[in-house]
C-alpha cells in the first residue's frame, strides 16, 4: 500500500490536466496560466452593446417597491464571519424618512431576533443581535435630510459547514417575522473543500444593465458573491430625486456632493431575492463615500452591510478578512490610509503572516480601484497604494486579485511591479456590472489617449505616485504606445465573473457577457494555476519596487 500513493497521486495529476485540457461539456480546450503569458487581446468595441441601456430603474418600477407592512422585515441579506460555522443576517425594518423635518426611528423598539434550524418547518434555534440607525444631514438650504429604518444584524455561529440552514428575521414579539429562506454555510477550511462558484461582479448600480447582471449572475446559482465597490450609486442624484450620469456635468453648483439615500433601499429591496440565500461580502468603493454633514463619508455603508470586522481583527468597516472553504479572502480599502505606517498596513502583514497555506492554499486579495488597468479612465489613480501594498501581496503569493471602477472587464498575465512575472498575481477587473455611468471604452495606448499625469492623483487619499516608467517597453513615458504586455485581455462589454477552484493548485475562472445570457458561450476562459513549488510564500527583506 506504501508505493500506490505516488502513483495515484501522478494519476489524479493526469486526469486533471486532460480534464483541461478537454475543457467542460465538449467545449474547446480552455487555456491555463502555464501556457501564458499571453500575447495582448483587444475585442472590438461593440458600440451597440457598450452603449447598452445605462438608464437607473426609476422609482416606481415594482421590485423597488416596499412590499412589507408595519415593521415586517425588508432587504434580507446574508453575509460571512470569518470561518465557516456562522454567518451574519441582516435587515431593516420600518420606512426610511426624507425631508425637512424627520424624526429618527428608535432602535430599541423593535428586537433582532433570527430563528433558524435544519428544517424549513423546525426553526429550532434563536439569536438575537443588535440594531441601530443612520442619518445622511445636509444642513444647506433646499436641501433634504434622510433617516434610515431600524437596520438589524444578527451574527448565528456554531453552524455546520457545508450545510444548508432555514432561518427567519423579525421581532416574533409584535409578531413581524419575515418569510423563511434559507442559505448555505461556506465548507470548512481545508486544501480539498471550497465553494463550487463564487460570482464577482463591481460597479453595479440599479439600471436595466444592472438587473440583466443580476439575472445572468444568479442563474450561475454562485454560494458566494463578491462586490467589489460602487454599490447603489445613490450619489448620482441630489437630495430631491434628480440625477444624472455626470454628477459634475449636471450639478456643479451644489453645496456639497449630495445623496438620494432611496436609491439604497430600492437596491436592498431589488437585491433581497438573491442575497437573502446567497452570502454576499461587499468591499467599498469611491461612491460609497458620501460626505455629508461633520465630514461624515462611508455612513450608508458601514450601517447596512455585517463585516467580520471583529472576527477579522480588523475592527474597520474598511478591511477585513474570511475563510470560505481552502480560500482565504483579503479585502482591502483604497479609501483609508494604505500607507506602510497605517493601521490598515499593520494589519494586512498581521493577517497575511497567520495565513496557513496547507490549510488556506488560495490566497485572493480585493479592493475597488485597479492596479493594472490600461483603460483611459482611472489609469494609475491607485498608484500611491500600488506603491505602499504591492510588494507585501507579492512576497506572501497572493494568486488572485479582483477589482472594480474601471467600467470594462480585463485580465492581466502574472505582474509584478509592471513586469511579466510568473509569481505574480493575475489581476481581474470587473468593473462592468452595469452603472449609469456607462461603460469605459477609451485605452491609455490609443493613439491620443494617454492622460496628462497630472490629473492621475489619488482624488480622495491625496498623494502623487505615477510617474514615467524607467525601465521596460514604456521607458521614458507615462503610457505605453500599445496594449502594455502585462494586459492580457480586455473588452468593454456589461457582465460579471464566476470563480470555481477545483483543488489546491487549479481554478477556472468564466467571465460571463450579459450578452451571452441565453447561450452558453463565455467572454473570457482560462485556468487560474498556482506553482507554489516555484513561487515564494513567505516575506523577502528587500525587493527593488522603481519602475
Amino acid at each position: 500500500m506504501g508505493n500506490r500513493a505516488p502513483l495515484l497521486l501522478v494519476v489524479a495529476t493526469i486526469a486533471l490536466l486532460l480534464w483541461s485540457t478537454a475543457g467542460l461539456r465538449g467545449r474547446r480546450r480552455i487555456p491555463t496560466t502555464l501556457d501564458g503569458p499571453f500575447e495582448p487581446v483587444t475585442v472590438p468595441l461593440d458600440g451597440r452593446v457598450a452603449r447598452g441601456n445605462a438608464v437607473d430603474l426609476p422609482d416606481s418600477d415594482f421590485r423597488l417597491q416596499r412590499k412589507v407592512t408595519g415593521l415586517e422585515p425588508e432587504q434580507i441579506s446574508v453575509s460571512l464571519s470569518a470561518t465557516e460555522d456562522s454567518v451574519w443576517i441582516s435587515w431593516i425594518t420600518g420606512e426610511f424618512q426624507i425631508g425637512k423635518d424627520i424624526e429618527p426611528l428608535d432602535p430599541t423598539g423593535v428586537a433582532s431576533v433570527v430563528h433558524y434550524g435544519n428544517s424549513k418547518k423546525l426553526l429550532m434555534y434563536e439569536a438575537t443581535g443588535y440594531s441601530l440607525i443612520y442619518n445622511q444631514l445636509y444642513p444647506f438650504e433646499g436641501l433634504q435630510n434622510y433617516t434610515s429604518g431600524i437596520i438589524h444584524h444578527v451574527l448565528l455561529d456554531d453552524l455546520r459547514p457545508g450545510t444548508k440552514y432555514y432561518y427567519q428575521c423579525g421581532d416574533p414579539s409584535i409578531p413581524a417575522m419575515s418569510a423563511v429562506h434559507v442559505f448555505r454555510t461556506m465548507p470548512a477550511s481545508g486544501p480539498k473543500r471550497y465553494p463550487k462558484r463564487i460570482a464577482v461582479i463591481g460597479d453595479l448600480g440599479l439600471t436595466y444593465n444592472s438587473t440583466s447582471t443580476v439575472d445572468h449572475m444568479a442563474s450561475n446559482k454562485p454560494d458566494l458573491i463578491l462586490l467589489v465597490g460602487d454599490v447603489t450609486y445613490a450619489n448620482l442624484y441630489l437630495t430631491n430625486g434628480s440625477g444624472s450620469d455626470c454628477y459634475s456635468c449636471s450639478f456643479p453648483e451644489t453645496p456639497i456632493h449630495e445623496t438620494f439615500q432611496p436609491r439604497w433601499d430600492y437596491w436592498g429591496r431589488y437585491m433581497e431575492p438573491v442575497i437573502s440565500e446567497i452570502p454576499i461580502m461587499v468591499v467599498e468603493g469611491n461612491h460609497e463615500i458620501e460626505q455629508q454633514a461633520e465630514n461624515k463619508t462611508f455612513v450608508s455603508y458601514s450601517s447596512r452591510f455585517a463585516f467580520p470586522s471583529k472576527e477579522s481583527e480588523s475592527f474597520s468597516t474598511f478591511y477585513y478578512s474570511f475563510n470560505a472553504g481552502g480560500i482565504h479572502f483579503i479585502m482591502l480599502g483604497a479609501y483609508i490610509s494604505y500607507n506602510k505606517s497605517g493601521e490598515q498596513y499593520r494589519w494586512l502583514e498581521r493577517d497575511l503572516e497567520m495565513v496557513d497555506r496547507t490549510v488556506t492554499p488560495w490566497l485572493i486579495a480585493t479592493w475597488h480601484p485597479p492596479w493594472y488597468s490600461t483603460y483611459k479612465a482611472h489609469y494609475r489613480e491607485a498608484e500611491c497604494m500600488r506603491v505602499e501594498m504591492e510588494e507585501l501581496l507579492y512576497c506572501y503569493g497572493v494568486d488572485i486579485v479582483f477589482n472594480g471602477h474601471v467600467h470594462a472587464y480585463e485580465r492581466s498575465n502574472r505582474v509584478y511591479n509592471y513586469s511579466l512575472d510568473p509569481c505574480g498575481p493575475v489581476y481581474i477587473t470587473v468593473g462592468d456590472g452595469g452603472n449609469r455611468e456607462k461603460m469605459a471604452v477609451n485605452h491609455a495606448d490609443d493613439p491620443g489617449g494617454c492622460p496628462d499625469p497630472l490629473t492621475t492623483p489619488d482624488e480622495y487619499m491625496g498623494g502623487f505616485c505615477a510617474f514615467n516608467f524607467t525601465s521596460g517597453p514604456a521607458a521614458g513615458q507615462f503610457c505605453w504606445d500599445r496594449q502594455p504586455e502585462y494586459s492580457a485581455y480586455r473588452e468593454s462589454s456589461f457582465g460579471h465573473g464566476i470563480l470555481e477552484v477545483k483543488n489546491e493548485t487549479h481554478a477556472l475562472w468564466t467571465w460571463h457577457r450579459n450578452q451571452d445570457l441565453y447561450n452558453s458561450s463565455a467572454g473570457d476562459e482560462i485556468y487560474i494555476v498556482r506553482q507554489p513549488d516555484k513561487c515564494p510564500t513567505k516575506p523577502i527583506t528587500f525587493r527593488n519596487t522603481s519602475i
